[in-house]
């Protein structure tokens, strides 16, 4: 068991009598806090994952702008629905494997969005694939928000 604790430290009123210090520090402090609690964590749902890359971008998702992100092709040879399809409540392929993909709307893949590591690391691969880039969180709010209106 650790001799010193964070909470201990508070509680004791240690971080108090630090006076200037202490300010300084827990400003700090709250700001990981506050920075922490708009990481996704491991086991969401999608609309979890939607809140958490709203606070992130500090923007209002927009399922529109989520559709027309989805089926657009940015500039480049793909588009997120050349392998999703245009009704991501359907079975996709890839566009190049021809692996099958599950469905992408969460109504139709209740697994979708379930795991925020493995959103990510989708979210990196693709993006990179169609944008040229990593999207960023206000376009995966979009995004998943869109993916949310949907219906099987």
């Amino acid at each position: 068991m650790p001799l010193f604790s964070f909470s201990s430290f508070v509680s004791h009123g240690y971080l108090l009598r630090m006076k200037g210090f202490a300010l300084r520090s827990a400003g700090v402090v709250l700001a990981l806090a506050a920075g922490a609690a708009t990481l996704p964590a491991h086991a969401l749902n999608a609309t979890e994952q939607v809140a958490s890359y709203a606070a992130q971008s500090g923007q209002t998702p927009q399922p529109t702008r989520g559709q027309e992100f989805f089926t657009s092709k940015h500039g480049h040879e793909w588009s997120c629905s050349s392998c999703h399809t245009a009704k991501p409540t359907v079975d996709g392929k890839h566009a190049s494997t021809g692996k099958a993909i599950r469905p992408m709307a969460p109504a139709a893949n209740p697994e979708r969005f379930a795991d925020a590591a493995k959103t990510e690391k989708w979210f990196r691969r693709n993006c990179n694939d169609v944008v040229g880039r990593e999207c960023s969180a206000s376009e995966k709010a979009d995004v998943i928000a869109w993916l949310l209106t949907l219906k099987p």
